[in-house]
């Protein structure tokens, strides 16, 4: 029996939109990683830190505008590169894009997008941000970031923290990574050898393949999947513009911490000039805010937009995005704060 919900109200209310809507076993894909440990430690990482309200202070004229490697954004919430989002609204990531620049936002486009960059890039209007995964090879790599490139992306988002994660959901036929190379073949192994360390690894990117991204694109480079300090200090020694700390919305690592909990050190080994993102496990407004308290200059925004794109395409995730905002104004009035700026100086 189809239930009919009413329109969703908030971002509460996309979740279980979404839920009814998706398969129940691409919900699950979706869902994937919230009910880990480190998915919980995520949520409980939020749920424990605390904002202080401060009353009476002067907020007028306040705002949530930011400026991120000479862009000004309306607001500190990217939209976070999930993979295949046509699995989720015909509209894919064009949806998304669309989204984005109705909330005067920033799309990072993912390396497992199911629509074409140059596609994607049209519906943005403002050049998007573009998430590169490692291809196996430095050659494949180049050819993909070229493809990137050349739909005329304004940052590159290197990640690195998922090098061995599988997952088995089948994409139906007509959903797929539609800007990536044939998969690279899978390494052989002699007996005795580990499927991991001498297989998987051995395409998997390294220090050297930083050094070398770094010298093949002018473009501002992050590198993302970064939580410990001397992980994010060697980024910016080998050339990195900013870092991103996630842990992949726990979808890798069970026992990894949680990406809020690594922030504040990660900050304050790369020092104030290094723009630091965070990822992973933000449900509302107030969570960002909590994210900037702790440090970050910006985060990325993932699940809540695919629950808006799967409720309601492009407004749908243009709506979540504006509630999240919303509620990020509210918090930041009751504790004193007129700008972002203000949030991450600790004072009204």
């Amino acid at each position: 029996m189809n239930v009919t919900l009413p329109a969703p109200r908030s971002i509460a209310d996309y979740r279980e939109l979404a839920r009814t809507r998706l398969h129940p076993e691409l919900w699950h894909y979706l869902d994937d990683g919230r009910d880990t440990p480190c998915g919980r430690a995520n949520r409980a990482a939020f749920d424990a830190a605390l904002l202080m309200p401060r009353p009476l202070a002067d907020v007028r004229g306040g705002h949530t505008r930011i400026e991120l490697f000479g862009e000004v954004l309306g607001h500190p919430m990217l939209l976070a590169p999930l993979a295949y989002q046509r699995l989720y609204h015909p509209d894919g990531e064009q949806a998304s894009a669309m989204a984005a620049n109705a909330q005067d936002g920033q799309l990072i486009i993912s390396a497992l997008a199911s629509q074409p960059f140059d596609t994607i890039a049209r519906a943005a209007e403002r050049a998007p941000w573009f998430q590169l995964y490692w291809q196996g090879s430095r050659d494949a790599t180049r050819r993909l970031l070229d493809r990137a490139l050349a739909a005329g992306v304004r940052a590159v988002v290197f990640t690195v923290d998922a090098p061995v994660k599988q997952s088995a959901l089948a994409l139906p036929a007509q959903v797929g990574a539609v800007n990536l190379d044939a998969p690279a073949r899978p390494v052989a192994i002699a007996d005795g050898q580990s499927q991991v360390f001498d297989g998987w690894m051995t395409q998997a990117p390294t220090w050297g393949d930083l050094a070398w991204l770094r010298d093949l694109t002018p473009l501002p480079l992050l590198l993302k999947g970064v939580l410990h300090p001397d992980d994010a200090v060697q980024a910016v020694r080998r050339g990195c513009d900013g870092v991103v700390v996630s842990n992949h919305g726990g979808r890798v690592l069970p026992g990894a911490p949680a990406s809020l909990s690594a922030l504040p050190a990660i900050v304050s080994a790369v020092g104030p000039g290094v723009p630091v993102l965070l990822d992973s496990g933000i449900d509302s407004g107030i969570d960002v805010h909590r994210a900037l308290a702790a440090g970050a200059h910006a985060v990325l925004i993932g699940r809540p937009c695919i629950w808006g794109l799967a409720g309601n395409g492009a407004l749908g995730v243009a709506h979540v995005m504006r509630l999240l905002r919303d509620e990020l104004e509210q918090s930041m009035a009751l504790c004193g704060h007129a700008s972002v700026a203000a949030i991450r100086l600790g004072s009204p």
